[in-house]
């Protein structure tokens, strides 16, 4: 299936707000037992590690691959290229794996899920924010 460049944009926010919304979410219903002035410096801190050199960098880089294509309509997965798809793949399986092993504390689980999350969700809205522009 094809869709206009910019639609690529759209996909890449729905699936990043999504990925972002349930991972904090996750963080979220852990955090109750563990909500200290540190814990939430140290979420603040992942967010601001993640969002810095990893999902910004990531947001601004496939941004403006899809905006470089020359044609209008491509398959609609090419919102990422392999090598992003892979890096998900690899998060969502060590995620998975951390959770279901019981291999991380629920301390960990609880800060780190909440800024990964946030920063995950941000990403998302921000190729929304980058999707809006395109329409103009």
């Amino acid at each position: 299936m094809k869709v206009k460049r910019n639609t690529l944009l759209l996909l890449a926010c729905l699936v990043w707000s999504a990925a972002g919304f349930n991972i904090l979410r996750i963080g979220v219903m852990a955090y109750p037992p563990y909500l200290t002035v540190l814990d939430c410096m140290l979420s603040v801190l992942v967010f601001a590690v993640f969002q810095r050199f990893i999902f910004g960098k990531l947001v601004k880089k496939h941004t403006v691959r899809i905006n470089s294509y020359l044609e209008e309509r491509h398959f609609f997965l090419k919102f990422f290229d392999g090598r992003s798809f892979a890096v998900m793949a690899v998060m969502m399986t060590a995620g998975i794996g951390l959770r279901a092993g019981r291999l991380a504390p629920e301390r960990f689980i609880a800060v780190f899920y909440t800024g990964l999350g946030a920063s995950l969700l941000l990403a998302g809205l921000l190729f929304g924010r980058n999707w809006i522009k395109g329409l103009g």
